[in-house]
């Protein structure tokens, strides 16, 4: 669900499977409002401080447009170079920050270590992300009926996005770069941003913070991490077991960017819920953002769409939460079972459907009508 906050952002959770804590106490059960969700930060929200014009090179990233249905032309901006008259491989240099999220005696005595918390097969919760198809070439992807090839899945998305550009330009790739692990940043969670409490979609417990709260956290580790995270990079922000809320439950993640293109500072933030079967389960929230900050960096994508869960923006995860599992299909990799959520291609907000590969509305086929507007 896409939530336009002229003032904020927002985000929330993902996984499931139990893993270790930090101390304990019985949660309590949410009473407020519940929905899976997902939402963006406008990149002119307070507190989001464009970086100075002599900090450069920007993120690398491309111009286009197309026609839509009703004859209007919408134009974007996009994370790489050009399928349509490139054949070269983008890889953004990525930085990741693994947040330590701690509630106190009042609010639920528990911790959420993203770095340090561990999953039944022994694994940390952040060394199972880091090994995962968002940054692993390791699954051989098929959309459509076609190969997109053996590399990372939001790459072999954009692949399927522009396949009739990319079927003449193999070489052509938007990727992921190795992980640089910067410092923990720790979350002291006082009693009126948030507390533990039973996971709405399950029964393990879960942390919940209020957005506003939490970004103004990012944006002060931004700011005083300049000199690893520049706009050429990508720093994505990690919690475990953790839903953000506003008004109500829960949010999974979000992207958002400091400034506009084409030198604004874009970031990212995803949870992964560790308990199987819950909304943002292990990577599907961090497949939904990064594919969505692939496609709209910096937040200010337009479509002619009236649907009120994409509020006017070109996010291609948002139309698919609603789906069973959340819009997540099955991978399994290196022991682990990862669920990556289907994601749709441009035709859905007006295209042509010879765009995309096999005319297809999204990567795994789950989106069969345009959007409404379209």
């Amino acid at each position: 669900m896409k939530t336009r906050l002229a003032a904020r952002a927002l985000l929330a959770a993902i996984t499931g499977i139990l893993l270790s804590y930090t101390a304990s106490a019985a949660p309590v059960k949410w009473s407020g409002p519940v929905a899976p969700r997902f939402v963006v930060v406008p990149n002119d929200s307070p507190g989001h401080i464009a970086p100075r014009v002599e900090r450069v090179p920007h993120l690398t990233q491309w111009n286009g447009s197309f026609k839509d249905r009703n004859g209007a032309r919408v134009s974007f901006v996009m994370v790489g170079t050009d399928p349509n008259t490139t054949n070269l491989s983008t890889t953004v240099p990525l930085v990741v920050i693994p947040i330590r999220m701690v509630y106190g005696a009042t609010n639920g005595n528990m911790t959420f270590s993203v770095k340090t918390d561990t999953l039944p097969n022994g694994h940390t919760v952040l060394g199972q992300i880091l090994s995962s198809p968002i940054f692993k070439s390791i699954i051989n992807f098929r959309s459509g009926g076609q190969s997109m090839g053996t590399t990372q899945y939001i790459d072999a998305y954009q692949r399927g996005n522009f396949f009739s550009a990319v079927q003449n330009h193999g070489g052509y790739h938007v990727l992921l770069g190795k992980a640089t692990i910067l410092p923990t940043l720790r979350i002291d969670v006082s009693s009126s941003q948030g507390f533990v409490a039973t996971n709405p979609f399950g029964a393990i417990p879960v942390g919940l913070m209020d957005i506003n709260a939490f970004d103004a956290q990012l944006q002060a580790y931004i700011s005083s991490h300049a000199g690893d995270i520049r706009p050429n990079v990508l720093p994505l922000f990690l919690t475990d077991n953790i839903y953000l809320t506003d008004n109500g439950c829960c949010i999974g993640g979000y992207h958002s960017a400091n400034g506009g293109n084409p030198g604004g500072q874009t970031y990212s933030y995803a949870s992964f819920i560790t308990e199987v079967g819950s909304f943002a389960q292990d990577v599907s929230a961090l497949s939904h953002e990064i594919g969505e900050w692939m496609d709209d960096p910096f937040v200010n994508n337009l479509v002619n769409c009236s649907d009120p869960i994409l509020n006017g923006f070109l996010e291609n995860g948002d139309p698919l939460e609603s789906f069973p599992n959340f819009g997540g299909f099955p991978y399994r990799a290196g022991g682990f079972t990862y669920n990556l959520q289907d994601l749709v291609y441009l035709p859905f907000f007006g295209a042509s459907r010879a765009t995309s590969v096999s005319r297809l509305l999204s990567f795994n086929k789950l989106e069969k009508n345009l959007c409404s507007g379209q």
